[in-house]
């Protein structure tokens, strides 16, 4: 397979494939609910496909959507730059240890550089759940050790 021939960019006419993402996330993340119990409306789905800071690609192959990744596209205060934060990334299972994952990021770097990034950091769990994510990123990247909080926002 011809991976970055595979490699597609959404835009704001790709509902069908962005359903097809989340399912492959939902599946691969075992949130099935999280990922397709409430999906976004179309209009607001094409808005964030539309949108400058959204980035969703999808690999595909004979037709079905088999990986992909979601990233935001921060722009920063203190130079004319950003960074891209890869939020989310799967490959069905069928379809791992292909080089499918490294061709999602390197398309993603594509992506990044055109758009004046410096960097794309991603976060990945220290459970055994995610050491082939960690393996990946080791093999791409620089390892930060860093923590992560969630800070509840209150919607009263």
């Amino acid at each position: 397979m011809s991976l970055e021939q595979d490699v597609k960019l959404l835009g704001c006419d790709d509902l069908g494939l962005m359903n097809a993402l989340l399912e492959v996330f939902g599946q691969n993340f075992g949130e099935l609910e999280t990922y397709v119990g409430k999906r976004p409306s179309a209009v607001y789905m094409r808005r964030l496909l539309a949108s400058d800071d959204f980035i969703a690609l999808v690999a595909h192959q004979g037709g079905k959507v088999v990986a992909g990744l979601a990233a935001y596209e921060l722009k920063k205060f203190e130079q004319e730059r950003s960074e891209v934060y890869l939020y989310d990334l799967a490959v069905a299972a069928e379809y791992r240890r292909q080089g499918i994952a490294t061709a999602l990021i390197h398309a993603l770097r594509g992506i990044a550089a055109k758009r004046g990034a410096y960097v794309i950091f991603v976060q990945a769990d220290t459970g055994p759940e995610d050491e082939a994510a960690i393996a990946l990123y080791s093999k791409l990247g620089i390892k930060e050790n860093v923590l992560h909080f969630d800070i509840p926002v209150s919607r009263s």
